[in-house]
């Protein structure tokens, strides 16, 4: 080889000299639900209405950091023995106790007998993950059931983690509520040790909870079964207001010294959406199934995201610690809930003084973040295309989007899409 023969550089790859290696890549469509944000952010209205988006806002419609987190996140800064060390592989073990106490009850006897395990997972998304992930490995039946309908990411995340997913049917559109009968037939066909997803409280995207004699029926057709109950606990204390009533749907299945899973997140209840907190717990026959499970969950965390973020579970632990924290918490968190069950109030209010055709007691009746308005795809284009109200496209609309000062806006413009959209 020519020593003075020189190679140069080029930043071009692949068979076509400037082409991209990735030149086959298609442009992905945006999020159902993110990109309502993005089209909103796009609108130059000074009217638009953004309730598409799952995040609390104020009566100004700004985002919401609670005063009791601020407050934890002063003593952090000031701690000046506090380091950046990577946590363990399951997390912060101060969070993962108190997080365990939150869900299942400071007095819950599979806590005090060692069979819950918990481990810090990067929200409840995340606790979904490696739930599933778990299961995909580890259970000897790999079919899920999800609520028809449910949360948009659902479906992706047990579908990648390995699960193969099937519905069982939740909600009924004529009556705008729970269709009760239909989900008992599904769930009685699934196969034994099927796991079912369950929503502990506040339905997204409906609203629709089971009264605590359907979830009697419910547990017990489960267990009849042999299924395999995984909550997605979202809302906690955000729904009713009370942390207890909240976490009844999944202590009734504790109680009966049978096995679930719950995924938590803090994002809704604490306010801390971008902090990523939760955590996933795994309620277990006995302490020995208990400790082999986190083992093995450890092993499907690690080459995940191998240990989660110490600051936000800080956080978290910091408030459920203190006495005086916890109770200032509770009471903000009371505040937000009560807030949301205004807004559905104000809009049921507002409609009927419209007398804007249909019954809209749903929106009452309904309870959480969202109410699913019964609106079909045209109305929903037409109240975003006429009124620049952006929504997703099945009528879902973020009730903690709302404010005294847009409920009118927002009734005008579904007044307008039932008389006047198809």
């Amino acid at each position: 080889m020519d020593p003075n023969h020189t190679i140069s550089a080029s930043a071009t790859s692949g068979s076509d000299f400037g082409g991209s290696v990735f030149d086959h890549v298609v442009q992905a469509p945006e999020d159902p639900i993110l990109g309502v944000t993005v089209a909103y952010n796009k609108d130059p209205s000074p009217v638009k209405l953004n309730l598409g988006v799952g995040a609390y806002r104020t009566e100004e419609g700004k985002p919401l950091v609670l005063n009791v987190v601020r407050r934890a996140e002063q003593l952090l800064v000031n701690d000046r023995s506090r380091v950046k060390e990577y946590l363990p592989i399951v997390g912060l073990a101060e969070f993962n106790k108190l997080s365990a106490k939150l869900m299942f009850g400071a007095d819950s006897p599979a806590i005090q007998v060692k069979r819950v395990t918990t481990v810090q997972c990067l929200s409840g998304t995340g606790s979904l993950r490696v739930g599933a992930e778990f299961l995909a490995r580890h259970h000897h039946q790999r079919t899920i059931y999800i609520p028809q309908p449910t949360w948009g990411n659902h479906g992706k995340i047990f579908t990648l983690a390995g699960l193969s997913v099937k519905t069982y049917r939740y909600y009924d559109p004529a009556t705008r509520g729970l269709n009760f009968q239909g989900l008992l037939e599904d769930l009685s066909l699934a196969p034994s040790g099927a796991i079912v997803l369950l929503h502990a409280c506040a339905h997204n995207p409906t609203g629709v909870d089971p009264t605590l004699q359907q979830w009697e029926q419910i547990r017990q057709l489960i267990r009849l079964k042999g299924l395999l109950p995984f909550f997605d606990s979202a809302y906690q204390g955000f729904a009713s207001g009370s942390l207890d009533a909240d976490a009844q749907s999944v202590r009734m299945f504790v109680a009966d010294g049978g096995e679930c899973l719950a995924a938590q997140s803090y994002a809704k209840n604490m306010g801390l959406y971008g902090e990523r907190v939760g955590a996933l717990s795994i309620v277990c026959k006995t302490a020995d199934v208990a400790s082999r499970v986190e083992s093995q969950v450890k092993l499907v965390i690690r080459p995940m995201f191998s240990n989660p973020p110490i600051h936000g579970a800080s956080i978290v632990a910091i408030i459920l610690k203190n006495r005086d924290m916890y109770n200032e918490w509770t009471v903000e968190l009371k505040a937000m809930a009560d807030r949301i069950i205004s807004m559905r109030q104000q809009l049921f209010d507002a409609l009927r003084a419209r007398g804007t055709p249909g019954d809209w007691n749903h929106i009452l009746k309904q309870i959480g973040m969202f109410t699913f308005t019964g609106l079909n795809t045209a109305q929903v284009a037409f109240m975003t295309k006429e009124y620049h109200v952006y929504m997703t496209s099945d009528g879902r609309i973020s009730m903690a989007g709302l404010s005294s000062k847009t409920v009118p806006h927002l009734a005008d413009a579904i007044h307008a899409a039932v008389t006047r959209a198809i």
